[in-house]
Formats: C-alpha cells, sequence, structure tokens
C-alpha cells in the first residue's frame, strides 16, 4: 500500500512540474481528486479490507490526499500569478501617449428655450405638470369642449390608435387631468411633445414641442393673462418687449386670442425676422371656457381662469433666427455647434 501511494504522489508531482497551463493543472486534479480519480478509487476500497488494516490504510489515504491537494493547489497558484503577470506585461499601456482631445458637447437649441421658459414662470410660482403622450380621445377632446364633429378630430389631422385612443395633438390634456386630479387654486405649464397628421417641411412636422399654461382661481380675470404674458415676454425676450392680443376662436376658452410679440430684433420696424411687419406671432391663449371647468368637476361661477400655449419650435426658431424646422431634428453637429 504504502508503495503504491509513494508511486501515485510522485506521478502527481512529475505531471505537476510538466504543466505549462492553468488548464493542465485542473485536468491533474480531476484526474487524482476527482470523483473517478485515483485517490477516490482507492479510498472507495477500504470497505473491501480487513477491519484491522482499514484504519492504518485509511490514514495513509487521507494523508496522500491532503498532500496532493496541497501540492496541487501551490502549482496552481504559481502558474495563475505567472499567466497574470505575463497578460499584465503583455497588455502594457504607453502613458506617454498624446490624449486625444475630447469634444464637450452643449445644450440642444430646443432645451435651451424650454430650460429658459420653465425658469421664468417657475419664478412667478407655476409647478410642472406631465402626462402621457398617448392619450384618450375623451381627455383630448371632449374634455376640452372639443366636439365629436370639430375638424381637429378628422383622421387626416389626428394620429388614431384605436377609435378611443390617440397621441396627443397638444398638452391640454395634461391641464385636463389636473383639473380632475386637483382642486384650485392651480397654477401649472405643461411641456411636452405632441403629435398630428402634418407634412414635414420648413414649418411644419408630425411630431413637435408645446409649453401650455393654466392657472385656475377664484376672481382670475383677462387682465391677469395679460400681465402674465407681458411679464413672460419682456423677461424672455427683452424689457422693451411689446405684446399685442387679437381676437380668434379656440373651442377650450372664451375669449380667445392670439398672442404677437414686437419684433426683438428691429423693436418693431421691421425687418426679415418679423417679415415686415414688427410683430411675431408666439402662442394661443383666453380664458378657460366654462364647460371645461365643469367637465373637470370645478364650479365656473366659483372659479375661472386663464390658459395659453406655445411652440416650442417657433419660440427657438424666432429666438435663434432658423428658418427651417428641420435643423432642429437632423442632429447635423456643424448646425449644432453654433449654439
Amino acid at each position: 500500500m504504502n508503495e503504491k501511494l509513494k508511486q501515485i504522489k510522485d506521478l502527481v508531482e512529475l505531471e505537476l512540474k510538466d504543466s505549462i497551463k492553468v488548464e493542465d493543472i485542473e485536468n491533474i486534479k480531476v484526474k487524482y481528486l476527482g470523483k473517478k480519480g485515483e485517490i477516490t478509487i482507492i479510498l472507495k476500497t477500504l470497505g473491501q479490507m480487513a477491519p484491522e488494516d482499514r484504519k492504518e490504510a485509511g490514514s495513509l489515504i487521507n494523508t496522500l490526499r491532503q498532500e496532493v491537494e496541497s501540492i496541487i493547489e501551490h502549482n496552481y497558484i504559481i502558474l495563475k500569478d505567472s499567466e497574470i503577470e505575463k497578460k499584465i506585461n503583455s497588455e502594457k499601456i504607453d502613458i506617454s501617449i498624446d490624449k486625444f482631445s475630447e469634444e464637450i458637447g452643449n445644450k440642444h437649441p430646443l432645451t435651451m428655450v424650454l430650460d429658459d421658459i420653465k425658469e421664468i414662470f417657475i419664478g412667478m410660482g407655476y409647478s410642472i405638470a406631465e402626462g402621457p403622450e398617448v392619450e384618450y380621445a375623451e381627455i383630448n377632446f371632449d374634455a376640452l369642449n372639443t366636439p365629436k364633429d370639430h375638424p381637429a378630430r378628422d383622421l387626416q389631422d389626428t394620429f388614431y390608435i384605436t377609435e378611443d385612443i390617440i397621441l396627443r395633438t397638444q398638452t391640454s390634456p395634461v391641464q385636463a387631468r389636473t383639473m380632475r386630479n386637483q382642486k384650485p387654486p392651480i397654477k401649472i405649464i405643461c411641456p411636452g411633445r405632441v403629435y398630428r397628421s402634418d407634412n414635414v417641411d420648413s414649418t411644419h412636422s408630425p411630431m413637435f414641442h408645446q409649453v401650455e399654461g393654466l392657472v385656475v382661481d377664484k376672481n382670475i380675470t383677462m387682465s391677469d393673462l395679460k400681465g402674465t404674458l407681458e411679464t413672460f415676454a419682456k423677461t424672455y425676450f427683452g424689457d422693451n418687449t411689446k405684446i399685442r392680443l387679437r381676437p380668434h376662436h379656440f373651442p377650450f376658452t372664451e375669449p380667445s386670442a392670439e398672442v404677437d410679440v414686437s419684433c426683438f430684433v428691429c423693436d418693431g420696424v421691421g425687418c426679415k425676422v418679423c417679415k415686415g411687419e414688427g410683430w411675431i406671432e408666439i402662442l394661443g391663449a383666453g380664458m378657460v371656457h366654462p364647460n371645461v371647468l365643469e367637465a373637470a368637476g370645478i364650479d365656473s361661477k366659483i372659479y375661472s381662469g386663464f390658459a395659453f400655449g406655445m411652440g416650442l419650435e417657433r419660440i427657438a426658431m424666432t429666438k435663434f433666427d432658423i428658418n427651417d424646422m428641420r435643423y432642429l431634428y437632423e442632429n447635423d453637429v456643424r448646425f449644432l455647434k453654433q449654439f
């Protein structure tokens, strides 16, 4: 027995000496210590020995097993460390090589404009409200006093997913949701993407961005709306900016108005930015229609409100003198670097 165990130990040491890879050592471990390994098989023969020989043989075999495990582990560590060192040496990085210059990006012009608008209205006490871009037609239209026979609900104007679900055509549904879930006073702006079935050209896109505002409280009047828009225009376009309200019609406001600002480039004299008119149309606004308040569960005899909405692309194009909306979506670095 002793001679056989010594032979096994010598063989293990010899095979380990010839090992050049970690995998070789792992194979040796399986060969001698695995479930069908040579030492394991010898251990299984103990049951066939006479009781008086079994104890001594068991002790010898276990001693061999421990020695072999120790030798294998020692060689494994040495070879593993050697392989790691070789890999490190072969993958050395020459830190003396010049570092390539890195270009730092900047905000997209639409993001710049939105951030400025948010800052202005937050400074006036508004909070920011958001809602889903995939919306129920009932909230997008009916809750905003837009009946089923209104042209805006035609297939050629709106993206329908089902008969009752659409891609929102404006961020006004966020106003409707807020009025349903929050009691007055309400003072919010609602920025976000909107979708309309328009062909792509220099001034139209099937996807664009809006920022809408809503105030609902007791004794809100048209003068509050005018004062708010004047404050926004002077803060954003400059202290000399004036605003002009022209009568218009929106289903969800009454009375309604289109809002112009005096051209901030020529101070109203007339230039290419304002197309010689001295005024630039920037948004629509009006007093919240009583039907909209009642649809949201707000008593229109007690509360009133105003709403406004502006296209972010139009503001950006006006501010930065951009003549084609498509530039904002093409991700041309040469264009974006200008801002």
